[in-house]
């Protein structure tokens, strides 16, 4: 018998079909349909995928949708529910990507598609799918970061590039204004909230803040950290120690986690509003003369390598503060007389050259003494000669605690010396030099158990005195020099002037 006609259609599949179709399917097919006021929602049909991923029946689905939105990550409902809304408005494909929560309790990052499909009530049904794409997000956010690690890298070694070059074009005296950039540049690099640098005493029990940088509204703490005392810091001491022994870095993740033996360093450093630290030593000459640090006040995950970049900044420190040390050397060594440690000429002729073009433009007076130790050829042929070196370093010594900060001594030759007495004419420097010649006299000079009596005299010269002709620092010491030799003259132990007395 025919079978009875269905108008050339086949009957709908049964719902197992569908079912069975979609488990083949590693993603979750489904049609989602909300009602046209947007009060209610659920899932017509859903596959059975949705409960072996998220444990979530498929039947319940059928009846409401709320389920769904419960295994959605917190931070992504907001936005799910909006694009939802955007696309039931605009009939436009819902793509959407958002974490849910697996049975094991993960989230997963998982993308939907589906297209929309108004219904003559207004409500609208869309069909579509939704998969897993956890592991392209983890490949994502691993080229993300090896992008934004080789950025980091090529940025710092950038910056190291830049300091090396002042570093090393730095002109004499101005390695504070270098310090100070390279602590301003490495703050913001790191985004730390302060950027130092410490100097220790010669026995590690003080510690002074030399050079400081502040992110914008955090307070300095430069001048509180002068010779600050480090014995009491017991826990601190025993970092020092880590330091100067095995070039060990300082560093402190949490402030409030420190151990009971640094209660003292936690509560300082919670005043200070630190929250987390590194400090790297600082080595000049195989000895570790002090550290280089930087702050955060926040808590913050700090690079795992922070430490070795830091050792990096630390050398460069180093190197630059070496150099600079034994520039001042060899500066020192070439203007400061070897025996007495008064400057040399070297030191006094462009001094007196500043002197001059001060008085020229403004007027200012100075005056200029030369000293000469009576009878020192005799000294030396009784004594020898290391007396008489000793004889020429207390001479220096007494011009130190009888002349001003502002004069400059300096010994000329053998056994002359000259000094500069800045701010005053010659009649007021005759009376400094007066008070030197005193003390001479009445200086007791003892050599090997052997008494020294000892004088000396001099010739001074103000620059008042010399018109009507260019005055050089040669022309001053010409005048000074030849009223040195009128003091000679004379009988000794006395100074004479441009009035001849």
């Amino acid at each position: 018998m025919a079978s009875k006609s269905n108008g050339g259609r086949q009957a709908a599949p049964p719902h197992d079909f569908f079912q069975k179709l979609a488990s083949g399917i590693p993603g979750v097919l489904f049609t989602y349909w909300l009602s046209a006021d947007g009060t209610s929602h659920r899932y017509p049909f859903v596959s059975d995928q949705i409960q072996k991923l998220f444990g979530v029946p498929p039947a319940l689905l059928n009846e409401n949708a709320d389920v769904v939105f419960s295994v959605i990550h917190p931070e992504d409902v907001p936005g799910v529910g909006e694009s939802i809304l955007e696309s039931a408005k605009n009939l436009t494909p819902w793509i959407y990507q958002a974490r849910l929560k697996l049975k094991s309790g993960e989230f997963h990052w998982f993308e939907a598609h589906s297209e929309p499909e108004r219904q003559p009530d207004g409500s609208t049904l869309w069909y579509g799918q939704f998969h897993d794409i956890q592991r392209y997000k983890v490949l994502e956010q691993s080229l993300r970061d090896s992008e934004a690690e080789f950025s980091f890298q090529a940025g710092f070694q950038n910056l190291i590039a830049r300091l090396s070059t002042e570093f090393i074009n730095l002109g004499f005296g101005t390695i504070d204004e270098c310090i100070d950039e390279l602590l301003l540049s490495i703050g913001r690099f790191f985004q730390v909230d302060r950027a130092y640098l410490y100097a220790f005493s010669d026995g590690y029990d003080l510690m002074s803040n030399t050079h400081e940088w502040c992110a914008v509204g955090v307070p300095s703490l430069k001048d509180s950290q002068k010779a600050v005392p480090i014995g009491e810091f017991y826990w601190w001491r025993t970092q020092i120690d880590a330091m100067v022994e095995r070039n060990q870095v300082v560093f402190i993740e949490d402030v409030d986690r420190l151990p009971d033996d640094a209660v003292l360093e936690r509560a300082l450093l919670q005043e200070q509003g630190v929250s987390s630290m590194f400090c790297v030593p600082i080595r000049i000459r195989g000895r570790v003369t002090g550290f280089f640090g930087v702050d955060s006040l926040r808590k913050r995950d700090w690079r795992t390598d922070q430490g070795d970049l830091l050792i990096i900044v630390s050398g460069l420190l180093s190197g630059a503060l070496e150099r600079h040390r034994l520039e001042e050397e060899l500066l020192s060594q070439s203007i400061l007389d070897p025996l007495t440690g008064l400057h040399n000429r070297r030191y006094l002729i462009p001094r007196l050259q500043e002197l001059l073009a001060r008085s020229n433009r403004q007027g200012e007076p100075f005056a200029l003494a030369m000293f000469d130790i009576d009878h020192f050829k005799k000294i030396n042929d009784s004594v020898g000669h290391l007396g008489g070196d000793f004889i020429l370093q207390g001479f220096a010594e007494l011009l130190r605690q009888h002349t001003r900060t502002t004069d400059v001594i300096s010994r000329f030759g053998g056994e002359e010396f000259l000094v500069v007495f800045a701010g005053v004419d010659a009649s007021d420097a005759k009376v400094l030099v007066m008070r030197v010649l005193e003390a001479v006299r009445k200086e007791s000079f003892i050599y090997n158990g052997h008494a020294l009596p000892l004088t000396a005299s001099a010739g001074v010269i103000g620059v008042g005195e010399l018109t009507g002709q260019p005055v050089t620092p040669d022309l001053m010491i010409d005048h000074a020099d030849h009223r040195l030799y009128l003091a000679k003259q004379r009988g000794r132990d006395c100074v004479i002037d441009g009035l001849g007395i």
